[in-house]
């Protein structure tokens, strides 16, 4: 089946043909108690550092997938965590690992099955971002020294995030006559969801005139467009297909993983302002869609990286949901919160649940296709992940026999 996705900057035959199916699948997922550790640390206590929320996370992984620590053999951890050290606290002699963020850790995981440089990957992450007081904003910005958005933009004080999503998003506005009401639909959807999930962190539930009525952070974005910062761990151990089939009796296989990036022209945000990520999200729909055998249609739940809630519209157009510029009228009209026809970010994503930088995603899209989830999704075979940040356009495509 050839998805048929018109493509701006590379052919769709060729973007079909680079890309890894059903190579690996997982096994084995685990977390902190992010409800308990938001409350410790409100309190002025701190559990663990990050890397005791990873050696949680991890442990509760290999119970929850059957297996020993001994049976990994490739490790990879978060930015912020020293593979060398990580590998000493976990009690894991690696062959192979390395560093990455939540979604590259997952198809390094992948790509390191599928040479034959590992057979079972742990993906470990823990952060302590709340208790160390990491900054998002301002001189002491985290990553400041190494995203190049910061450091361009600082005079004119655009030092976070935050800041340069509210002009990616006002612009979206004033091209498409997308509205502050249709942005505040995601935050509203996202707490339905967290309200059912003893999970969540933020349960109490919101209306679009709470919304409507919050202070801005950076006009138009508002607080409950904004994820939280909390610490916590997660952790999934992924194996070799044929290997998982043969060892856990409820594997989730990894059908489809697809990458592009947007660089050209990156420090005059061209790829936010001016492309909203689409040429990128256009080549990896492509990508995953041909190498799964499926379309937008058959996605039962949609899970967006979603640190501002406008990473949401934005990934419905590119993905090919809906037009450019529909994304507002799209999720009225069917509906992304608990009963609606395209569930999204169903654990309350990270406006809600908990902020584990696009890892916690990973888990709901397990626990929904296991039937496990807080609140399952009917029927769900096909679950499919997307992340666009700073122009970096990852999706994977999780799924079951």
């Amino acid at each position: 089946m050839n998805y048929p996705y018109p493509m701006s900057i590379h052919d769709s035959a060729e973007a079909a043909d680079h890309t890894i199916s059903n190579v690996a699948a997982v096994i084995g997922i685990g977390q902190t108690d992010w409800v308990a550790d938001h409350k410790s640390v409100r309190e002025g206590k701190k559990p663990f550092d990050s890397y005791g929320y990873g050696a949680t996370a991890f442990k509760r992984a290999l119970d929850d997938a059957g297996i020993s620590r001994s049976e990994i053999d490739g490790l990879v951890v978060g930015h912020n965590a020293s593979f060398e050290r990580a590998g000493e606290v976990y009690g894991v002699n690696a062959r192979w690992g390395g560093q990455a963020d939540a979604v590259q850790s997952v198809v390094t995981a992948v790509m390191a099955i599928k040479s034959g440089l590992a057979k079972v990957v742990a993906v470990v992450y823990g952060h302590d971002q709340r208790s160390a007081k990491v900054q998002y904003g301002g001189p002491e910005a985290s990553g400041g020294d190494r995203h190049l958005s910061y450091v361009y933009h600082a005079p004119m004080g655009l030092t976070s995030q935050g800041a340069l999503y509210g002009l990616m998003y006002r612009r979206h506005m004033e091209l498409t006559g997308a509205t502050e009401w249709d942005l505040g639909q995601v935050s509203v959807a996202q707490r339905q969801w967290a309200s059912r999930n003893p999970r969540a962190i933020l349960r109490k539930l919101i209306t679009i005139d709470d919304y409507l009525a919050s202070d801005y952070i950076a006009e138009p974005l508002h607080l409950y467009d904004y994820c939280m910062v909390n610490d916590g761990g997660v952790a999934l151990i992924i194996s070799e297909t044929s290997h998982a089939r043969c060892r856990h009796k409820r594997p989730v296989t990894i059908r489809a993983i697809g990458r592009a990036d947007l660089h050209e022209q990156s420090a005059t945000l061209k790829p936010r302002l001016i492309d909203f990520y689409h040429p990128a999200h256009r080549l990896v729909a492509n990508q995953v869609y041909n190498a799964a055998g499926i379309g937008p249609k058959d996605i039962d739940a949609f899970y967006v990286y979603d640190s501002f809630s406008c990473h949401i519209p934005f990934a419905l157009e590119g993905f090919g949901f809906c037009g450019v510029g529909e994304s507002g009228r799209f999720i009225a009209e069917m509906g992304i919160g608990p009963g609606g026809r395209l569930p999204i970010n169903t654990s309350g994503g990270q406006l809600s649940e908990s902020n584990m930088q696009g890892w916690s995603h990973q888990l709901e899209a397990v626990r929904q296709l296991r039937g496990e989830a807080a609140t399952p999704v009917l029927n769900c075979r096909h679950v499919q992940y997307v992340s666009d940040v700073v122009g970096k356009v990852f999706s994977i495509i999780y799924g079951v026999d």
